[in-house]
């Protein structure tokens, strides 16, 4: 049986699918402060490690866009309760990993799972509640979505500080166990998706393989791209690996679109796309958690390489920032309720956004800690003011038929927002130093006083210390480039803290290409 048997609270509900959607977009960002450990604990080299990310966000991300198709013939319900054991079974697994060859096939068995938890949450969420309260129960989806992600590299550094690499995976074993026994009570299917569900019984199951080949291929593409595109140079590979993956990513995306437009039964619709209001949302998302995820990971880094932070003390001056999430949220959540056009809160968010890059384009190396929790607190608070309201303009004008299709793309676009940003960063913080480095070193010159005076300085320091003259003279050069190398490196992250406030800005302007978005009362909203 998989229709209600009784009219259940909707607030439980969304409790009941919020818990693993939270567990599973934690883990898109968990792994990141522990690649060195486990890289270590398994014998396996730095570069390889990285792809403990990468195969996760590769199999999450190609099973986003199939959520509609399996929820349709499966039954939602039943794959949502599929994924939460899959995933929480194959969270044991990687904890359990002996070698670094386990470990990436468990996390791909993780992703698979995963990968349909944040579609089947948000479209139980917009089946269960009615068409006026669609953003409160956005809001409390966003709550998972967006601080799931700021947490993750807090958790994961801390525990991995305190106990082992391998508890960054275990802990998904009783959030998923309790999932799973919410879920089994709460959760039912609405009376449409049953009978849609019956009406496919009596009709030959029909796949599509080669629209999934083909979305196979450009999934892998990009996220090897992102992955390894700086590591291997990109376009400056002298081994054609990267141009390799560029002419395969676009004519595997051309061909997916054509195709795709052309059958009967697609297994990736594109057709929520010809809605204004989807494809701004859509845009607005993927830059959005760009911003995020770049300046998650750019953050940590820059505390703990340039400031000399630890991990558990880089996490808590970001955590300050969750809280008030919390609170932007339930905000937003009141101010939807009462009829506000979720298009002047996403723009309002989106300046906030651009407003707490720039300030944090602005740190130096001198900064104390409150220096560094307020900008991100801005930033953040940004994006609680985007997240609810882009969902609610994003679905507003979507047919109900569409809506599943409409739900696995905008949560495949977010996902690969996330990553985008995660890349962009890496990329433009080398890049950057590079340049900064250079820049630096034309001041360097036998004829500035300053350097002069800084090296006699060093000199006479260093020889007190030594009694080496040579070995003085080499140890104040050392220095002087130690002290270029953390300015170079410092102004590179300030760079990429100053785009992100670029992209912000930018974005702010498309809202205005969006229909009116407020959650009028009446009828209530469906999806998949």
């Amino acid at each position: 049986m998989n229709a209600a048997p009784r009219a259940i609270n909707p607030w439980l509900v969304a409790l009941a699918v919020v818990v693993p959607t939270f567990m599973e977009v934690l883990d898109t960002t968990i792994a990141n402060v522990a690649l060195h450990h486990i890289a270590g604990g398994l014998s396996a080299a730095q570069s390889d490690s990285e792809w403990v990310i990468t195969s996760y966000l590769a199999a999450n991300a190609l099973v986003l866009p199939l959520t509609g198709w399996i929820t349709a013939h499966l039954g939602r319900r039943r794959y949502f309760m599929l994924s939460i054991t899959v995933f929480t079974i194959a969270s044991m697994l990687c904890g359990l990993s002996t070698n670094l060859n386990m470990l990436i096939a468990c996390r791909v068995l993780q992703g698979l799972a995963g990968g349909g938890l944040q579609p089947c949450s948000q479209g139980i969420l917009l089946d269960t509640f009615p068409k006026e309260k669609q953003g409160a129960a956005q809001t409390f989806f966003g709550i998972a979505a967006v601080i799931a992600p700021v947490l993750g590299p807090t958790l994961g550094g801390w525990i991995t500080d305190q106990y082992s690499w391998r508890w960054i995976f275990y802990i998904n074993l009783p959030v998923g166990i309790l999932a799973w026994v919410l879920c089994s009570k709460w959760v039912w299917d609405p009376e449409y998706l049953v009978q849609e569900r019956e009406e496919l019984s009596r009709q030959p199951l029909r796949f599509d393989f080669p629209g999934l080949s083909l979305l196979t291929l450009v999934i892998v593409a990009w996220e090897i791209l992102l992955s390894k595109g700086q590591e291997w140079d990109w376009f400056g590979d002298p081994f054609g690996r990267i141009q390799t993956l560029v002419v395969l990513f676009v004519v595997g995306l051309v061909s997916l679109i054509w195709w795709e437009g052309r059958t009967a039964r697609p297994i990736v619709s594109f057709k929520p796309m010809h809605d204004r209001n989807f494809g701004a949302a859509s845009l607005i998302v993927f830059c959005a958690f760009a911003v995020l995820y770049g300046s998650s990971t750019l953050l940590p880094g820059m505390l703990e390489t340039l400031l000399g932070y630890d991990a558990l003390h880089a996490g808590l001056v970001l955590s300050p920032a969750g809280f008030f999430t919390l609170l932007t949220v339930m905000v937003v959540g009141r101010l939807l309720g009462l009829g506000t056009d979720a298009r002047w809160l996403i723009a309002f968010g989106l300046t906030l956004l651009a407003c707490g890059s720039y300030w944090m384009s602005h740190l130096n190396l001198e900064i104390a800690p409150h220096q560094v929790i307020w900008p991100r607190v801005v930033l953040v608070i940004g994006l609680g003011f985007i997240f609810a309201p882009l969902n609610v303009a994003a679905y507003l004008y979507i047919p109900q038929k569409m809506r599943g299709a409409a739900v696995g793309l905008f949560a495949l676009l977010r996902n690969e927002g996330g990553s985008f940003g995660t890349s962009l960063g890496q990329t433009l913080t080398q890049r950057r130093e590079q340049f900064h480095a250079l820049r630096l070193n034309e001041g360097l010159d036998p004829f500035n006083p300053a350097l002069a005076s800084f090296l006699d300085q060093s000199k006479a320091q260093m020889l007190k210390q030594t009694g080496d003259p040579a070995a003085a003279t080499q140890m104040s050069l050392q220095a002087l480039a130690g002290m270029r190398d953390t300015q170079a490196l410092a102004l590179a992250y300030f760079d990429c803290f100053l785009i992100f406030a670029v992209a912000g800005a930018v974005l702010a302007f498309f809202v205005l290409g969006m229909r009116r978005s407020v959650a009028e009362k009446g009828a209530h909203v469906g999806a998949e």
